[in-house]
């Protein structure tokens, strides 16, 4: 059985933009995978705590040595990434705030991102420990990004994604969304033809 996984990290949850287009994705892959399971992790309904010292320790922790709650922590962790790793596809949801990534996203990497789990540092230096699988980020913002100085988010969810093993990345962009009506409606069009496209 094949598995998705849909990460949503619009604050306005399935509302937003960016988790709308995740789920036309998701509808539209569903109906050419009818066995498949889908995941859903709503980081806007359920965020994560952010990482602070004591997360980070019970991280860093030999876990012959964690005391209860650090084991607590490391629990949710290894929850994520066994969800990550159960799945053949992931999808994401992206808004852009204020020029970057919500902070509830910021979190969940920072959950998921553990040296000797999902990445190790060799003489040649970082290396991914996730398996490879197809990673599709639905990106949906207010003004015109793409391309320019100003989309900090594209590169850093990259070399994140890449840092941790995952490669093979495709991206959908919706962007003048605030750029009056005709600006949004082209931009949706565009944008879902391309889904369509995609999960076909």
């Amino acid at each position: 059985m094949t598995t998705l996984l849909q990460i949503n990290t619009s604050l306005f949850a399935e509302g937003g933009t960016s988790s709308k287009l995740a789920q036309r994705f998701v509808d539209t892959w569903r109906e050419q995978h009818p066995d498949s399971r889908v995941v859903t992790r709503d980081l806007g309904r359920e965020p994560l705590p952010h990482l602070s010292a004591e997360r980070f320790q019970a991280f860093l922790t030999a876990p012959d040595q964690r005391d209860a709650s650090q084991q607590a922590h490391v629990a949710a962790s290894d929850e994520l990434i066994d969800e990550l790793k159960a799945a053949d596809v992931i999808v994401l949801g992206l808004p852009m705030y204020n020029f970057g990534i919500p902070s509830t996203l910021k979190a969940y990497f920072d959950h998921i991102a553990r040296a000797g789990v999902t990445f190790r540092y060799t003489a040649n230096g970082p290396e991914g420990l996730l398996p490879d699988r197809k990673v599709y980020v639905f990106a949906a913002r207010g003004g015109q990004y793409q391309g320019t100085p100003r989309d900090t988010q594209t590169r850093y969810v990259i070399d994140f994604l890449n840092f941790v093993g995952l490669k093979d990345i495709e991206f959908v962009y919706a962007e003048g969304l605030n750029l009056g009506d005709a600006s949004r409606q082209a931009a949706l069009d565009n944008a879902e033809a391309r889904i369509d496209q995609l999960a076909a």
